[in-house]
């Protein structure tokens, strides 16, 4: 008797127009096997005969599901091979960092501490927003801070402005609003990056290439090549995979708004942009508005908001209760800090100067008389009240880091950025060689004589003086800035290998040049009675052609060798200092023998050439090895010190800045210290004073 699968079985061949032998001929199975099923003589077949039947009479869905059912068996799900994706991959590691980062700035700041000030925000005048036709149709955009990814969700187009003035939340709402878009957990969101607009210079740079940039600066991995060229960084941009969100395009340099305001308008990007008000309608008055994007206002904290906040921040008591009780009756009745008191800056500075320092009494604040007393009493008692009886001592320091930003024109504290002095950078590198060249020459020789003393000071003060100038012809045109590029040799990458050759091989000349000649002065004046020679100029030309060939060579390896920054590493300032030192003692491994090899193979042939042409020199390898391994540490410590970010790092944080009393000797842990504090906060791979305010404020002390 036929099984039931037999029946099937028999059933749908026939429908099929074919015989037994054609269905065993299509399935590859034997004529003897469909017999077999089709009669019930075989009542258990297997997994693969049932499919190879089953596709043999092209049965889909439910037939075929019934089929192997009927053949008590259950056909495997097809699995599609999984494919890697770099760029899903890259996402995902972005996601982690961004919500780590951001997550830890909330607490730093208290944000949290005991509850959110209320936030809250009201649709801008229609003169600073594009029409509703562009935006994509209207929607509320009233709202307070829990609910900022709905009002920006309900714009069509993803473009929103935030304005407010000086203090009123706008920092506070872009980490809220990055924190919330990833805790949604949509896959299709892109990433939230808070960009901070300040460094950006819209006339050199367009913004893709720019949010590239900062995104490969604070997160080294995304240096790593795209699946079509180019960095992982660029293809997340380029693919709407990041959410720009733009904070402070006031702080972008005078000038600049409008250019700016255009570059943004050229783009199609999705984006929540920030910027205080005024800056931001001159910049639309003299263009046009953001192309499709919304606009909201943050509104001024009421004195409800105070009430249920300051109390809360204290258990400190005062005459009718809570200390802040007074204080809050002033607000209610007008006056100097009901006006001061309705932006989360200036509350928070009050509730770190008075709930959170002992024997402070916010009853003080109704001594003043105007709100501009009021404001300038806020900022001026933030710094005692956090460092107690060291505000005296780190005053000065902070005055210098905010005066020093406030002329580089940013609000980014950059290790890399501490200072371009050509004078101190030749000052340090002939200190450095000159001292490195009379250990070395004592090492080697064996013994330290006055010649040798003599010819330390002097080729320090030559190398001093021409890396000084180098320092100066290369950071004119281009900053230095952190190490972090992979073997290049096309495009803008080759111009700057060829570049640095040329650089290389014109100084490198001139100090072989002032090599030569030092070296005979020097002989020339420990040595009574010795007379100048010709061979003078021979000692000038031969080292001048052998180290200006070696230094060209080093430095445009160097310049096409960069290393890459440690992923692991590279997540804070601390981070990528530390990945760029170890980047920087690469380079220094790589071009301390190359030069030395190649200075003493080349110093071989010129000898033999000099001797058959002209005049005997005395060679031999062991002398002319130890010349390349002096020359190879004295020149890689010049261009180190000269010529890299880290370099510039010892040569100012380190060394000059800290001798001149400007800065603490142990810069980073001040920097921390300052950060734990909430004096600064982390804004990638820099630090910033936790307000443009605050920074004003330092900036102005002396």
């Amino acid at each position: 008797m036929a099984s039931q699968f037999g029946l099937l079985l028999r059933q749908w061949r026939q429908r099929a127009g074919l015989s037994q032998e054609a269905l065993a001929q299509r399935a590859a199975v034997g004529i003897r096997t469909v017999r077999g099923l089709e009669t019930g003589e075989r009542t258990d077949p297997r997994m693969g005969t049932v499919r190879s039947l089953a596709d043999a009479l092209e049965l889909t869905g439910a037939e075929r599901t019934e089929l192997f059912s009927a053949a008590g068996r259950d056909e495997p799900v097809a699995v599609e091979p999984v494919r890697f994706d770099p760029l899903h991959e890259a996402v995902e590691t972005l996601k982690v960092a961004i919500e780590a980062r951001w997550r830890r700035e909330e607490e730093q700041r208290q944000i949290h501490d005991p509850v959110p000030l209320p936030v809250r925000w009201d649709a801008a005048p229609a003169t600073l927003m594009d029409s509703w036709l562009n935006i994509g149709g209207e929607a509320a955009l009233d709202g307070r801070l829990d609910q900022v990814v709905d009002v920006y969700r309900g714009v069509g187009s993803r473009r929103l402005v935030v304005l407010g003035r000086a203090g009123a939340g706008k920092t506070v709402l872009t980490t809220r609003f990055v924190l919330d878009l990833l805790g949604a957990r949509n896959p299709a969101d892109p990433v939230p990056v808070i960009f901070s607009l300040g460094s950006w210079h819209p006339e050199r740079l367009g913004l893709r290439d720019w949010l590239a940039d900062q995104l490969t600066r604070d997160h080294p991995f995304l240096a790593a090549p795209g699946p079509s060229g180019g960095t992982l960084a660029a293809a997340l941009v380029d693919s709407q995979r990041v959410l720009p969100v733009l904070d402070g395009f006031d702080e972008i340099a005078a000038g600049l708004h409008r250019s700016a305001l255009n570059a943004l308008n050229a783009t199609t990007l999705p984006l929540l942009l920030t910027s205080r008000v005024d800056e931001y309608r001159d910049a639309v008055e003299g263009t046009d508005v953001l192309t499709s994007a919304a606009a909201v206002v943050l509104a001024d904290l009421a004195c409800e908001d105070l009430a249920d906040y300051l109390p809360r921040t204290t258990r400190k008591t005062g005459p009718g209760g809570n200390v802040w009780k007074p204080v809050l009756d002033e607000v209610r009745n007008g006056g100097p800090l009901a006006q001061v008191l309705t932006t989360p800056l200036m509350v928070a500075l009050a509730r770190r100067i008075y709930s959170d320092t002992p024997d402070h009494d916010p009853a003080e604040l109704l001594t003043f008389g105007t709100a501009e007393e009021v404001e300038r009493h806020l900022l001026g008692s933030f710094v005692p009240a956090v460092y107690g009886a060291e505000a005296e001592r780190v005053r000065p320091w902070l005055g210098h880091l905010a005066r020093h930003l406030t002329r580089l024109g940013t609000h980014d504290v950059a290790w890399w950025r501490f200072g371009s002095s050509s004078t101190v950078t030749g000052l340090a590198v002939g200190v450095a060689v000159g001292f490195a060249d009379l250990v070395l020459e004592t090492v080697l020789v064996g013994e330290l004589g006055a010649r040798g003393l003599l010819f330390a000071v002097m080729i320090g003060l030559a190398t001093g003086l021409l890396f000084g100038v180098a320092h100066r012809l290369v950071v004119r045109r281009t900053p230095l800035e952190p190490v972090r590029t992979r073997l290049r040799l096309r495009g803008r990458a080759g111009k700057r290998v060829w570049s640095r050759g040329l650089l290389g091989l014109a100084f490198g000349g001139a100090v072989g040049a002032a090599y030569g000649l030092v070296r005979t002065m020097a002989f020339w004046l420990v040595t009574p009675g010795a007379v100048l020679t010709a061979g003078v100029l021979v000692d000038i030309g031969a080292f001048g052609l052998v180290f200006g060939l070696g230094a060209g060579l080093v430095f445009a390896v160097v310049a096409a060798m960069e290393a890459p920054l440690d992923v692991r590493s590279a997540g804070s300032p601390d981070g990528l200092r530390k990945a760029n030192r170890r980047a920087v003692f690469g380079l220094m491994a790589l071009m301390v023998p190359v030069f030395a090899l190649f200075l003493t193979a080349v110093t071989g042939i010129v000898a033999r050439v000099v001797t058959a042409l002209w005049v005997e020199v005395l060679w031999s390898p062991v002398p002319a090895l130890a010349l390349g391994l002096v020359g190879g540490i004295g020149g890689g410590l010049a261009y180190v010190l000269s010529l890299t970010a880290w370099g510039q790092w010892v040569v100012f944080a380190r060394v000059w800045l800290p001798l001149t009393g400007k800065l603490p000797w142990d810069l980073p842990a001040f920097l921390d210290d300052a950060y734990r504090r909430g004096v600064l906060r982390r804004a990638g791979a820099v630090y910033q004073f936790r307000h443009a305010r605050l920074q004003d404020h330092l900036a102005r002390l002396r």
